[in-house]
């Protein structure tokens, strides 16, 4: 029987750990939920820890300290392929990606043929809620830089909403993967691409956050900027093979 493994990073997300994971659990028996968490101060693990005990589908990954998104990420990927899951996922802890839109990016993996399947924002039917028009014109115009600098074909590259199956995850040499920031949803996206995957992108209503704080900074930008740059390098010099 298949099974499935939503990665949840977290850094003091107390206030909503709890209604995550069970907004997760609510989407059928075979979903899994993995938080792989940096030492939240405020007592994330803990949490998680004691909903462990009522229930064996809740895993956890707890790590020394804040060490970014992608480490994260590669993290969990790493625990969900050792552990034979055939789907894994990709999403916030905050709400921002509905749970209730995992089956669907499923559906564009299992029914539609994909390798891969991007929660977008930015085609047909993808929606941002509670965005400034200036955010919301950096964000577009971010995603129009990577396109015309990479040639991904993805509307919405720095997605973070995202269903892989397996074969994607091992294909892809994860230690390779070198950014910590939200360049890393750009990079995974481009390596599985220049690998030949078949990546759709399933419309989404992004929310965001209305508890607990933002992880964005002026760190982060500046990497994603500089980083599309370095990754178009990468691919002319094979790297991504």
């Amino acid at each position: 029987m298949e099974s499935y493994l939503v990665i949840i990073p977290t850094y003091n997300e107390i206030e909503n750990i709890h209604s995550i994971i069970e907004a997760v659990m609510k989407q059928g028996d075979r979903f899994s939920v993995l938080i792989v968490d940096d030492n939240s101060p405020d007592g994330t693990g803990d949490v998680v820890k004691v909903l462990q005990e009522k229930n064996n589908r809740i895993h956890l990954l707890q790590r020394k300290g804040k060490l970014g998104l992608g480490t994260a990420y590669i993290a969990g990927f790493k625990y969900g392929l050792e552990k034979g899951f055939d789907y894994i996922f990709e999403m916030d802890a905050d709400f921002s990606h509905n749970p209730n839109d995992l089956n669907r990016l499923l559906h564009g993996c299992k029914e539609l043929g994909a390798d891969m399947a991007v929660g977008s924002r930015y085609v047909k039917g993808g929606n941002i809620k509670n965005w400034s028009k200036d955010r919301l014109l950096l964000s577009y115009g971010a995603s129009l830089y990577v396109r015309t600098i990479t040639w991904l074909p993805v509307n919405d590259p720095t997605a973070g909403f995202i269903c892989y199956h397996r074969r994607v995850l091992e294909a892809i040499d994860l230690d390779k993967i070198k950014f910590i920031g939200y360049t890393f949803q750009i990079e995974m996206k481009y390596f599985a691409w220049s690998k030949g995957f078949k990546i759709i992108e399933v419309p989404i209503t992004f929310v965001d956050r209305e508890k607990g704080n933002s992880k964005m900074n002026t760190n982060i930008v500046s990497e994603a900027i500089l980083g599309v740059l370095k990754m178009r390098w990468r691919k002319t010099i094979g790297y991504y093979k």
